[in-house]
């Protein structure tokens, strides 16, 4: 596995304790997604600051004019890196302005053993398990069979931090996290240089980890993975 591709989000009564200043609508609530299955994350984008809604996992440019072609891209476009954001065709139209928080309560990533011949899932998380946000870049995308108004988003990543570096371990990345006191800037109006210095791996010292079953890898095989047991802690030996 590579890259941020999996993910969890918090319980809605959690979020709203955490977050109670926010509209919360149609939320999702999910113990594993997989980007590929391609439904809806939470949500809030800049011209809504105070709003939770649902938006697609993996962006679709506007211009796009079939849902075949939204398909395609969409498996392409579930993480945007923050070093080429402002290059890569499907989101430099949209960095600029279309900047979103995307919540969750943890993410899942593979620590390569044996060169690979060993993957073995982890659940990264913030102390007592409180809900964070990711930044993301979003797009909003018309149905052309039902002519359905969609938000469409995508995950930025940045290089990994030192506990990311060792869990992540074979392309080094992270979901970019926005600290809860820079949520209303990274939503505000910001120079590319702006958002360039905030697009930083997250201090080490704050996120938590614990390996996962194995059986999360099986969620494309028919294997129900949207369960809490998913997210608990297995033993393994441990490279730190």
């Amino acid at each position: 596995m590579i890259m941020c591709y999996h993910t969890s989000t918090a319980d809605e009564e959690k979020l709203r304790e955490f977050l109670h200043e926010y509209d919360i609508v149609n939320y999702a609530f999910y113990y594993h997604v997989s980007g590929f299955e391609h439904k809806y994350l939470p949500v809030t984008i800049h011209t809504e600051p105070r709003k939770i809604q649902p938006a697609i996992w993996g962006l679709v440019p506007g211009n796009i004019q079939t849902s075949q072609q939204a398909k395609e891209i969409a498996d392409m476009t579930l993480n945007a890196k923050a070093e080429t954001v402002f290059e890569r065709p499907a989101y430099k139209n949209y960095i600029g302005q279309n900047r979103c928080l995307i919540w969750v309560d943890g993410f899942y990533e593979w620590q390569w053993r044996d060169k690979g011949k060993n993957k073995v899932p982890h659940y990264i998380y913030m102390p007592n398990h409180i809900p964070f946000s990711i930044g993301g870049v979003y797009s909003t995308w018309v149905r052309p069979d039902t002519g359905e108004v969609m938000l469409t988003c995508s995950i930025i990543t940045t290089e990994a931090n030192g506990l990311l570096s060792e869990i992540h371990n074979n392309k080094k990345r992270m979901p970019l996290i926005i600290p809860a006191d820079k949520r209303d800037k990274w939503l505000g109006k910001l120079t590319k240089e702006e958002i360039t210095d905030m697009m930083q791996p997250y201090p080490d010292g704050v996120l938590q980890a614990h390996p996962v079953s194995k059986l999360i890898s099986r969620f494309n095989q028919g294997v129900d993975t949207n369960i809490p047991e998913i997210q608990q802690a297995e033993q393994t030996d441990t490279l730190w």
